[in-house]
């Protein structure tokens, strides 16, 4: 497992569904390529476990053509919890299953 330590802003994506995201920077992005060539599953996602706060989640990061890097959701539930909006810095830790 590949554990790390990230900081990026929320931004919300307008398309239909409004869902939040943060994009991950770039060098943690090679990072996370490298770690998982070849394991990755279906539209190139790679499952992670993340935690922001006191709220803990599995999701996935998914593949971002144009940035380069890779997405991840951040649910509506742990926004609320969290105190969460468009714009802020958000601290998470990351782990990466490879």
């Amino acid at each position: 497992m590949l554990r790390m330590n990230v900081r990026a802003r929320l931004w919300l994506y307008e398309g239909p569904g409004g869902w939040h995201f943060v994009t991950l920077p770039a060098a943690r992005a090679k990072e996370i390529r490298t770690s998982t060539s070849g394991r990755r599953r279906g539209w190139g996602s790679i499952p992670v476990t993340v935690s922001i706060g006191s709220s803990t989640w599995k999701t996935s990061l998914f593949p971002d053509r144009k940035s380069s890097s890779y997405v991840l959701p951040v649910k509506a539930e742990v926004r609320r919890k969290e105190n969460l909006a468009e714009g802020n810095r958000v601290t998470m830790k990351l782990e990466v299953h490879v």
